[in-house]
């Protein structure tokens, strides 16, 4: 059920800095909420393409700068061939139709993850899509397509490991800023907040390198029933949080001698 507090009501209280300004998330739990259903599977992966909509039009509507989704792993390619070729279908089905509701939101879309086997024709929506929303001003939707943490630092290291053999960087000049640099997500803000549905309790090679400070929120909710109510459930309690970034808060600090 879609919340009725205006965003003022949602964010008074709420200091700045304890805003969230990147969320990622794990949609998880599609296939099991339909098999509860007696549904077939990908009845699941449609219901869960509705809640994306959803979703990112509500962070769109709070201010929340960038949403990252994890749509696709690397790792999902082991599934049943009927299952893929659906999930091919369906994504290049949202990147068709939501262009319309990506722009009357003024949302720029970016894409992540390795493109090898992603069939031509579901690249070029891929790239279509990137470019009529590239103009857009306001929040980033970046969909993690084919994308594996770990591939993502080994195509890192390689593109670092490149530079140092034809432009003769030097190895001590390279830092977790170059890293960074060199990641998918170069130049996106480390996600604040991580959601991940259906009640798994890992990160499921997902952003290894961006996720390092985030906070973790999970629910038992499957994602074709995550709603608007349960993300600002989420956002209030990373608000609550004390984050400290491997060091201690101000009234923490042991006595000095």
């Amino acid at each position: 059920m879609p919340s009725t507090e205006t965003e003022n009501e949602f964010w008074s209280g709420i200091p700045e800095e304890k805003r969230p300004r990147h969320i990622a998330m794990i949609m998880d739990g599609n296939g099991r909420w339909a098999q509860e259903r007696s549904q077939p599977r990908v009845k699941g992966h449609q219901q869960g393409a509705e809640t994306v909509r959803v979703i990112t039009e509500e962070c769109a509507r709070l201010g929340i700068e960038q949403l990252t989704l994890y749509c696709l792993s690397s790792e999902n390619w082991k599934r049943p061939e009927l299952e893929l070729e659906f999930l091919m279908h369906l994504l290049t089905e949202y990147l068709v139709n939501e262009r319309e509701t990506l722009n009357k939101n003024n949302i720029r879309l970016q894409i992540i993850g390795r493109r090898d086997r992603i069939r031509p024709e579901v690249q070029a929506e891929m790239d279509r899509s990137i470019e009529l929303t590239s103009q857009n001003t306001g929040p980033t939707l970046c969909l993690a397509i084919n994308y594996g943490g770990r591939a993502e630092i080994v195509d890192a290291i390689r593109s670092i490991s490149q530079r140092v053999k034809d432009e003769g960087l030097e190895v001590d000049a390279i830092d977790e800023q170059m890293v960074s640099e060199h990641l998918y997500t170069a130049g996106m803000s480390d996600p604040d907040l991580m959601i991940r549905t259906a009640g798994e309790m890992r990160i499921s090679n997902y952003l290894l390198w961006q996720l390092s400070y985030a906070e973790l929120w999970v629910t038992q909710k499957y994602w074709p029933e995550f709603d608007t109510d349960d993300l600002r459930t989420a956002i209030r309690d990373y608000a609550k949080r004390k984050r400290r970034f491997g060091g201690l808060n101000r009234n923490e600090q042991e006595p000095s001698c």
